[in-house]
């Protein structure tokens, strides 16, 4: 029986291991949807420092904040906090002007996204 101890503990640890990766998969997931969310914004203006930019750039911005957030960001959550919300040089709040008028801060923008994206996935 103790010669099995050890294949088990492989086995446990390597199952652990693949739930792991398949989270970090299913995260990876989230992160996209919220920045093609942004990307496919017609006639919305993403606002960075009080500049506006239009929504291609914005979306890559933020997966530029995104490569070089490296290991802090590993959720969905944790990439509205460091990459989604404000800028990291200046702690101002991104804002979205969508072509109606209406504007937002990007932290609830994308909080919704989240959320709805939890609604519709198993």
């Amino acid at each position: 029986m103790k010669k099995n101890i050890p294949i088990l503990l492989i086995i446990l640890i390597s199952l652990v291991a693949v739930r792991a990766y398949a989270q970090d998969s299913r995260e990876a997931a989230k992160i996209q949807l919220l920045i093609a969310s942004v990307e496919t914004l017609e006639g919305a203006k993403f606002i960075r420092n009080g500049r506006e930019y239009d929504a291609r750039p914005a979306a890559n911005h933020l997966r530029l904040k995104l490569k070089n957030a490296g290991n802090y960001v590993k959720t969905a959550e944790d990439f509205i906090k460091y990459c989604g919300s404000k800028s990291s040089m200046t702690g101002k709040p991104y804002l979205i002007r969508f072509s109606d008028g209406t504007t937002v801060k990007a932290e609830v923008f994308f909080r919704k996204k989240l959320v709805a994206f939890a609604k519709e996935s198993p």
